[in-house]
């Protein structure tokens, strides 16, 4: 309608919102991904409505259950509600029982029915998705590697067995060799890369679910095998997008961070106004990268 003290009523409105605490516990702090994932928490968070919300980060610099579950319970007095990056470990699982708060589980899933909601990806169609890619450009009848960051992120166990249900059905022919764990950690990563690449002198394809992309391109370009392998990999950054570019990287599968900031920190803000969070999973839509659509 135009009237002149609108403005003023609508803060009046916000500040008359509850303020609460939102914490998250991320992995590492060195990593980009991680980050901006900090920086999309609180810049969604700002944009709350139902709440005048205080984002809390903490950083965990290992996969350590230990480290995760202490995390957690020096958070859970704290905060309003607590969102977190976690592997899926009984010692974790434990705590999570007994906090009073809502938890959210964000980009892997946990197994504990104490989780209020898991936001991310469906892995298993992104590991699908990934073998789909690799099936069609990698029609050689090399080997295919697979890295793989942690069997206790099950995001990354679902990636995992989601490509090779692909590649058993429809490329079955095509050599899938044993999964390389490296502790989603870059300098390990890089290790496995170059172990993968002098074990298999016909390897051909590399599908890496997880993090440290860094160090397999290191490792792939040391070799000389950066343009000559299908590389497929996870998530949008600075280094995965030169890679792209220069052609290292064949695709990128990427979990939108706005968007899991978006649906968590809503889901956090109902849940904390006594409104009814209708799922308790809140899937977001991955995007498919290359080196055309940057």
């Amino acid at each position: 309608m135009g009237y002149r003290s609108a403005g003023l009523l609508r803060r009046r409105i916000e500040e008359m919102a509850p303020a609460k605490r939102l914490g998250f516990i991320l992995q590492k702090e060195s990593k980009w991904f991680y980050r901006e994932l900090a920086f999309e928490l609180q810049r969604q968070a700002e944009q709350l409505r139902g709440i005048r919300a205080n984002v809390v980060i903490r950083y965990v610099e290992s996969l350590s259950p230990s480290e995760l579950a202490t995390a957690i319970d020096e958070m859970r007095d704290n905060v309003d509600a607590i969102g977190l990056v976690a592997i899926d470990h009984p010692e974790v699982n434990r705590v999570i029982a007994s906090v009073n708060v809502p938890v959210f589980a964000l980009l892997s899933p946990l197994s504990s029915p104490h989780v209020t909601a898991y936001i991310g990806i469906d892995s298993r169609k992104a590991g699908r998705t990934a073998g789909w890619a690799m099936a069609r450009l990698d029609r050689t009848e090399g080997a295919v590697g697979i890295l793989i960051g942690s069997h206790r992120y099950l995001g990354h166990e679902a990636l995992e067995s989601g490509f090779r249900s692909y590649m058993r059905e429809f490329a079955p022919r095509k050599p899938l060799r044993d999964s390389v764990v490296y502790l989603d950690d870059a300098a390990v990563a890089y290790e496995a890369t170059a172990e993968l690449l002098r074990a298999n002198k016909d390897l051909s394809g590399i599908y890496h679910c997880g993090g440290g992309v860094t160090g397999a391109l290191k490792a792939l370009r040391e070799a000389g095998r950066s343009r000559k392998i299908v590389y497929i990999c996870h998530e949008r950054t600075p280094v995965t997008e030169a890679a792209l570019a220069d052609g290292s990287i064949d695709l990128v599968i990427n979990n939108p961070l706005d968007q899991v900031a978006d649906r968590v920190t809503q889901m956090m803000s109902r849940c904390l106004t006594g409104k009814p969070i209708q799922e308790q999973v809140g899937t977001i839509a991955f995007d498919l990268c290359t080196s055309e659509n940057l």
